[in-house]
């Protein structure tokens, strides 16, 4: 055999061989996931809620029109600082003032009568002392009188007057007597004339008190044609002008608000956080916030108050004003105040509020993505296919287990999928606070573990126990 021949037979031999032993590696890499992995570390995890809203003043209040009329006068601008009780706003007043001159000048006469009763009174009074002085002296008159008529009856009788004399006697006693009758009649006629003037004086200070009811209800109309700062503040919206008719009891209605004064000494973010995250959210968190006006810069602030009511994400109503069940989504307010916010802040502007939540220092953690979720019956696959036929009446017995067996294979459980010996296995895991990327681990793993954290596809799909080739490079970017 020649030495050409012996080199084709063994490249023959050689590619013959390569064919098997490719063969084999291609048969055996059969079922074989190619899979992403991460290992399980510690690490400080920061948990955020993050929320949209508006800068608003912690106080501030619109002030409405309190009556209808036209504004004449207008004494602040749009962002000029007030005091509390300084005038702002006039509307006319030529009706109401016109009747709080006529009120004060009714109140003016009822005051002079009733003056004039109690001078009256007084003018009574000392009448009726005099005449019951008269009638004291009359009822003396009649005493000494009588004496002498009772000693002129006992001369009389011895007879030792005459009887001219006896008869003058009493006369005297008769007159003393119609004397006192006399005064006494005066008493009450002058008495009478004072009840009256008390009357009257009582009637006049009725009229006062109606009067002066009067004039306060007047007063207050006119009150109300000023506007007057309730709170010290700045002048934050100014959407009327001079000469424009406002209107009252119409509320967030065109010509109803004058003005809206703001306490800008405390600064707050009014956000809206999803239900979802609400429960998770305290008083007193730290938050950070970010102004759209303002970019590159943070703002620190804390929670201060926590909204009970939901709120329809749709319409910005309250859950409990729509007149339907709705299962959309919802919000709740949170108000975060700034801690330091800047000279140049706004009420109205956009801003974004990232609350803490919870921190934990060295925590064990993965990365969010390699969490999946697998129910109960699934991973007992692998089992129970390696069980013989001679289990076959076992497993009909557990056909026919109970209810609650049967809601235990459907349940699902939380799980990643760990590396070892060159296959995944399924591990139940305890989680606990959510991190930008990487969420804790309170059992269920240890440090330094291998685990498999992508493709999304094969964490959806990749089945217990199934053979895995491990391949961390980063994808190619597709043109």
């Amino acid at each position: 055999m020649t030495q050409r021949k012996r080199l084709l037979l063994a490249g023959v031999g050689l590619a013959v061989l390569g064919g098997i032993t490719y063969g084999s590696i291609r048969y055996s890499q059969q079922g074989v996931v190619t899979v992403q992995t991460g290992r399980v570390s510690r690490q400080d995890l920061i948990s955020q809620v993050t929320a949209s809203g508006e800068i608003k003043p912690r106080n501030y209040v619109n002030i409405g029109a309190q009556h209808i009329g036209r504004l004449t006068e207008i004494l602040v601008r749009e962002g000029d600082h007030v005091k509390r009780g300084q005038l702002l706003a006039k509307l006319e007043t030529i009706q109401p003032a016109a009747d709080l001159q006529a009120q004060e000048a009714g109140l003016k006469t009822a005051q002079a009568d009733l003056a004039a009763s109690e001078a009256g009174i007084r003018s009574w009074e000392e009448n009726l002392r005099t005449v019951q002085a008269g009638v004291d002296r009359s009822k003396a008159e009649r005493e000494r009188a009588a004496q002498d008529f009772k000693r002129a009856q006992q001369l009389m009788a011895d007879q030792l007057i005459a009887r001219q004399l006896f008869e003058q006697n009493k006369a005297s006693y008769d007159a003393a007597a119609a004397g006192v009758v006399e005064a006494e009649a005066r008493v009450s006629q002058v008495r009478a004339q004072r009840d009256q003037a008390i009357a009257q004086r009582e009637s006049s200070r009725r009229r006062i008190d109606q009067l002066q009811a009067a004039l306060t209800r007047v007063s207050d109309v006119l009150q109300k044609h000023f506007s007057l700062a309730p709170l010290d503040g700045v002048v934050t919206n100014l959407p009327v002008r001079v000469g424009e008719t406002v209107v009252a009891g119409i509320q967030n209605s065109p010509g109803s608000l004058i003005m809206t004064i703001a306490d800008m000494s405390i600064i707050t973010a009014e956000v809206k956080a999803d239900e979802t995250d609400i429960i998770n959210i305290k008083m007193d968190q730290v938050a950070d916030i970010t102004i759209d006006a303002i970019p590159e810069k943070t703002f620190k602030g804390r929670v201060i108050e926590i909204g009970n009511t939901a709120i329809l994400r749709s319409s910005g109503l309250a859950a409990s004003q729509s007149m339907i069940s709705s299962q959309e989504a919802k919000d709740f307010k949170v108000v975060v105040a700034l801690d330091q916010p800047p000279a140049e802040i706004r009420p109205g502007l956009s801003c974004t509020a990232k609350i803490t939540t919870a921190t934990r220092e060295r925590a064990l953690a993965i990365p969010i993505q390699s969490l999946t979720i697998r129910i109960a019956a699934d991973l007992e696959v692998k089992k129970k296919g390696a069980a013989s036929s001679a289990t076959s009446a076992q497993a009909a017995a557990k056909t026919d287990s109970s209810k609650a067996e049967r809601d235990k294979k459907k349940e699902e459980i939380q799980g990643v999928f760990v590396i070892s010996g060159g296959k995944c296995l399924f591990r139940r895991v305890t989680t606990g606070i959510t991190g930008a990327s990487d969420i804790e681990v309170l059992s269920g793993l240890k440090e330094n573990e291998e685990i498999i954290t992508g493709s999304y596809k094969v964490l959806r799909t990749i089945r217990p126990e199934a053979a895995v080739k491990v391949d961390n490079t980063a994808p190619k970017k597709e043109e």
